[in-house]
């Protein structure tokens, strides 16, 4: 089977001004359609064509690898954004403030993690294999998904996701993005995530994470 390219959740121009419209155009446009088309013209015809995105990733390596974890991330990062303001659920606010103290502290944490990436890559906000939210700084395309750990949030700071709007001002791109946050998209992997790990007990009523926000 191929591969196709995601939707994206908003028009070309709903982010500005935090991120172009010329930015979208290139790096959804070009780069993550690039990384697809190389994807697919790799696998053809190979046990790989038949598998998911996630499974390629676990079970392939070098061009193969780079290409499918590239388009995992930018699906990944681009269904995670959106203008519209939004918090993450209460249970989600809850295991943040106990991993990390507090949203500002998070916020902090990770920003910096981003700022201070060298090179290319990805920053993630995670849960480990012992049920703690992690921040992961990953170069490249390296993923979560390698280590066990659930994906949550990520933010791209390969040079393409933000050289046309702010040049080499990484910090400031950082800033903007965070803004740009769907904690809607965040909370709902987040229940899912909660809802494989600590399933419901039928008698208990409803789930936790199905709790009002």
């Amino acid at each position: 089977m191929k591969h196709v390219l995601m939707e994206l959740p908003f028009d070309e121009n709903a982010l500005e001004p935090y991120i172009s419209a010329e930015t979208i155009q290139y790096h959804y446009g070009r780069h993550h359609k690039g990384y697809l088309t190389k994807l697919n013209a790799l696998i053809e015809g190979s046990p790989f064509e038949e598998m998911s995105l996630e499974e390629i990733i676990k079970k392939s390596g070098d061009a193969i690898f780079n290409n499918a974890s590239q388009v995992y991330n930018h699906d990944f990062y681009f269904s995670g954004m959106s203008m519209q303001k939004s918090e993450p659920s209460r249970m989600l606010k809850e295991w943040i403030e106990r991993d990390f103290g507090s949203m500002e502290i998070f916020k902090k944490s990770f920003l910096e993690s981003a700022a201070g990436l060298f090179g290319s890559g990805w920053v993630w906000l995670s849960v480990n294999r012992e049920n703690h939210l992690i921040i992961e700084s990953r170069s490249n395309a390296d993923n979560p998904i390698l280590y066990g750990h659930t994906p949550l949030l990520t933010c791209d700071v390969w040079e393409h996701a933000y050289y046309i709007d702010y040049r080499n001002a990484r910090a400031d791109y950082l800033e903007k993005w965070w803004e740009l946050i769907n904690w809607d998209v965040v909370s709902e992997r987040f229940g899912e995530y909660h809802y494989i790990e600590f399933p419901c007990d039928d008698n208990s009523g409803e789930c936790e994470f199905r709790e009002e926000r």
